[in-house]
């Protein structure tokens, strides 16, 4: 049941994520000049169920390991940390249109998900394993939210 929460929890951020991104692209997010390697629009929502599904298991082997009470609690208060910031980046580039900002997002939200994965680590190394793609995937994304910011704040 755990498992099924922490799964719903990520998948309803997903969905709100999803839903100030599919009312942005068709007119404003289109117009932007776009920096070179930016995948084509229909990738993103496969990647980030994809994503989501493993924050959601990484958070539950992480909620199953064995630890002292005060090291769980602070490794799943850096998930949830994590995973608050995710649920602001859309509505800040998407939503608000705020391309520089959402770059100041995207960075903390890189080191949230870093400090998360430090704090799995500690816990069950799988469940750190599990949000590797999820730290490859923001460097990637910090690099597209860059590369619009520069190639558009004029």
């Amino acid at each position: 049941m755990v498992l099924l929460g922490l799964l719903a929890l990520c998948l309803v951020v997903g969905m709100g994520a999803a839903r100030f991104t599919n009312d942005a692209v068709a007119g404003w997010y289109d117009g932007l000049t776009r920096p070179p390697l930016s995948p084509p629009d229909w990738l993103f929502g496969p990647v980030w169920a994809v994503l989501y599904v493993l924050m959601a298991v990484a958070a539950w082997l992480a909620w199953r390991a064995p630890s002292g009470d005060q090291e769980g609690v602070a490794a799943l208060a850096w998930w949830g940390g994590q995973l608050a910031v995710n649920a602001l980046w859309s509505p800040v580039f998407f939503g608000l249109r705020l391309v520089g900002p959402a770059l100041g997002v995207i960075v903390v939200l890189v080191g949230a998900v870093a400090a998360t994965s430090w704090a799995f680590w500690r816990l069950d190394r799988m469940a750190a394993y599990l949000l590797f793609p999820y730290l490859a995937w923001l460097g990637f994304a910090s690099y597209l939210n860059a590369g619009f910011w520069w190639l558009n704040h004029g």
